[in-house]
């Protein structure tokens, strides 16, 4: 129960630290807004609970010393991701905080970055929030009250990861992977498409090889062509 408690967490983490990365992207463009930096500030605000949450789950799981060594496994392969998932958060803070300070949303006459990026982002917001709609209640000088408490939030960031390696100690390369890497991208299939717009994997390593093999004869027949006719040609002088 707690393995699936947990691995459900950290998918709800990876997801909204996700939307959490495509929105910082946005800060600084013509995207940039109001409702943005408070979408940011949301987004944000969940993913820290549910980092606390993650923490608080998978720290009682690895101390419980009841655990089978597979589930102990399983556990540590779930902190490792989790640890990964606060790493990405933390960079992605600090880049908001960079980009809020350099273009804040009270000086009108700085220039936006030409990112190419259009369009608003309360759809990521508020699949990020579990909402359809997203609420937008901030004062108008948010970006100025929000750089500050980034900065706190950042440092709150830092410090659980700190403790997180004080409580326990799973070294990343202790840990093995259930699959090989980039292994999700084999897949021939998604969920609710037709199978038959698809070709395996191992119909497309059978054609790799024919063409393979087939190039393979070409470059030869070139090259004895190439050795024949510079014979000739030696013989002929």
């Amino acid at each position: 129960m707690a393995k699936e408690e947990c691995k459900a967490l950290l998918d709800a983490l990876n997801r909204v630290t996700a939307c959490y990365r495509h929105m910082v992207l946005s800060v600084g463009g013509t995207a940039d807004s109001q409702n943005l930096r408070e979408e940011l500030k949301q987004t944000r605000q969940k993913a820290h609970d549910l980092a606390v949450a993650n923490r608080n789950k998978l720290t009682a799981a690895l101390k419980d010393k009841n655990v089978s060594k597979e589930d102990k496994a399983e556990f540590e392969r779930l902190w490792v991701i989790f640890s990964t998932c606060l790493e990405i958060l933390e960079t992605d803070m600090k880049r908001a905080l960079e980009l809020g300070l350099e273009f804040p949303l009270n000086v009108p006459k700085k220039h936006l970055i030409q990112t190419g990026m259009s369009g608003g982002t309360a759809g990521v917001a508020a699949r990020a929030m579990s909402v359809q709609n997203m609420k937008y209640e901030a004062e108008r000088n948010i970006d100025e009250v929000d750089l500050k408490d980034l900065e706190q939030e950042i440092h709150k960031v830092g410090e659980m990861m700190y403790e997180m390696e004080m409580k326990v100690n799973v070294p990343q390369w202790t840990v093995e992977a259930k699959q090989d890497p980039g292994a999700e991208l084999k897949s021939t299939t998604s969920a609710g498409a037709s199978s038959g717009g698809f070709v395996s994997i191992e119909e497309r390593k059978g054609f790799c090889d024919i063409s393979k093999l087939l190039a393979a004869i070409v470059f030869s027949a070139v090259l004895i062509l190439a050795v024949i006719l510079a014979v000739c040609v030696v013989k002929l002088s």
